[in-house]
């Protein structure tokens, strides 16, 4: 498969009262033409600030990018124009963010909100885009859609706002949806029917997808790759089968051991991970998790570990051979 996108080398800075804070550190990642990529980690580890970098999305002040490219069909998206990025996202590039209540204006109606794509990247006159917003939400799963065009968003539940915000998310037909925690905010049974309906529609229009979430249970049956962040850096990246059978960064290692399984006979008890994550008013110079990390050795303490290739597609940034408890020499 193509590489349809590559990010290289991202860094993003927030400057507040108490300092700059370095949310995103160097970040690098491809998306091959119908993957779908997960990207994992705690609040707060810079999985949204990332993608929100690459499309230019972070208000500046108090967010900047310093470095980095994000290439798309061989153009940069941090450095093209702002007239040429409105039109990448939304028509080629496309965002279903995690609130969907907070995402509508509360006073347009649905109808009026989910033709804005189309009559904005597409032209097309206001009825027809009207009626292909009407095909969309049936699509979503929105029963009556024709009828629902000109209610607003609170006359919606929060399951039917996130159908809504999926539907405006693929009116242009887009390359790549990024999902931000579009879950979230959601009960379980909603939840598990957003999951199907992404995973029906991804197939169904051959997109590629970047799903962002800290639930490494929904990312085991949708995914292909995933990423698993912390504190602004990808520390560990791998096929979904082999990230869940053979982690190998101390952190995935926490995280698996924190979700409770049903294929195991045997009751054991859930691994919590000791410590907050650091506050990142400087760019970590050694291991970020060392604090926190039961296989930190004194290297740890030194240096920050660089990704490192441990088996096939499978990078890890860490010291320590997790299988064995030795250093890597």
């Amino acid at each position: 498969m193509a590489e349809l996108l590559q990010v290289q080398g991202l860094e993003t800075q927030f400057r507040t009262r108490e300092g700059i804070v370095h949310a995103v550190n160097g970040v690098s990642f491809n998306l091959k033409e119908g993957e779908t990529l997960g990207i994992v980690g705690e609040s707060g580890c810079g999985k949204s600030v990332t993608v929100m970098s690459m499309l230019r999305l972070i208000p500046n002040p108090p967010g900047r990018v310093v470095a980095g490219t994000a290439m798309y069909q061989g153009k940069d998206l941090l450095k093209v124009s702002n007239e040429e990025m409105r039109h990448i996202r939304g028509a080629q590039i496309s965002m279903i963010f995690q609130d969907p209540m907070t995402s509508f204006n509360p006073v347009l109606t649905i109808g009026r909100q989910v033709s804005e794509p189309l009559e904005t990247h597409l032209g097309m006159p206001r009825k027809q885009a009207y009626d292909r917003v009407a095909e969309m939400l049936s699509l979503v799963g929105i029963p009556n859609a024709k009828d629902r065009l000109n209610d607003y968003p609170h006359q919606f539940s929060g399951g039917m706002r996130q159908r809504v915000m999926i539907a405006m998310s693929l009116t242009c037909s887009p390359q790549i949806l990024i999902a931000d925690e579009p879950t979230t905010a959601l009960d379980v049974t909603i939840q598990a029917q957003i999951v199907d309906l992404v995973k029906q529609l991804r197939d169904q229009l051959g997109m590629s997808m970047i799903w962002i979430t800290h639930d490494l249970g929904i990312v085991a049956g949708l995914a292909e790759r995933v990423n698993v962040m912390y504190a602004g850096y990808i520390i560990e990246t791998a096929p979904v089968k082999t990230l869940y059978g053979d982690p190998r960064h101390p952190y995935t290692l926490g995280l698996l051991g924190s979700l409770p399984r049903v294929d195991e006979t045997d009751r054991r008890r859930l691994v919590s991970i000791e410590g907050l994550p650091p506050v990142l008013y400087e760019k970590p110079q050694v291991c970020p998790f060392a604090p926190r990390c039961s296989h930190r050795v004194e290297r740890c303490l030194k240096e920050n570990p660089p990704l490192t290739q441990v088996g096939p597609e499978h990078f890890a940034a860490c010291w320590v051979d997790t299988t064995t408890g030795r250093e890597w020499q």
